[in-house]
């Protein structure tokens, strides 16, 4: 089984890159994780679409959820919300109109870390709306990491984290292999 990472921050030291290459770590030996980030995508304008069409890293981040069996979106949490980045890419990945059910009908899981104590709930919660409406088919299960500082040491994660995510996804591939 395939399934692609894709982690809605930009920065170096981004907690949910972090989180994502823990996931991808955890996989069993049967599941490949790949994990990407939402670098190069430009902010969406439907005249540069007009124009100049979808640009290059947007079809490529496609061809990845095209070519896996199932999507972990894993946001971070800016002002209780999904940030602007990960959106903005969201859009872009719904363009042209009929590309939107070939690339998100497929089992979806969110998962997110954050230094604050909800653990992402709310960029979650907000990105339901959106998430429905593409037709994702959303695992019901959301992963959601309080206070991420004190999870991590640098890229290694503490043992009960890696044992929250191993847990986790063994019930997100056990939805992916039931929906596929």
């Amino acid at each position: 089984m395939k399934l692609i990472a894709i982690s809605g921050s930009l920065r170096k030291a981004s907690f949910n890159t972090r989180l994502a290459n823990l996931i991808a770590d955890t996989a069993p030996g049967d599941v490949t994780v790949d994990v990407t980030t939402l670098h190069g995508i430009p902010l969406y304008n439907a005249d540069d679409e007009a124009e100049s069409g979808i640009p290059e890293p947007v079809e490529s981040l496609r061809g990845q959820i095209k070519a896996a069996d199932g999507l972990i979106l894993v946001t971070p949490e800016y002002n209780a919300a999904m940030p602007g980045v990960f959106k903005n890419a969201l859009d872009w990945l719904t363009r042209p109109g009929e590309e939107m059910k070939p690339t998100f009908s497929r089992p979806t899981a969110l998962a997110g870390a954050t230094p604050g104590a909800w653990g992402t709930a709310y960029s979650q919660a907000g990105s339901l709306v959106n998430l429905r409406q593409m037709g994702c088919l959303l695992f019901p299960d959301h992963l959601r990491i309080s206070k991420a500082g004190d999870r991590f040491d640098g890229e290694k994660a503490d043992d009960k984290l890696v044992e929250q995510v191993d847990g986790w996804l063994t019930g997100f591939v056990d939805f992916v292999t039931t929906n596929n």
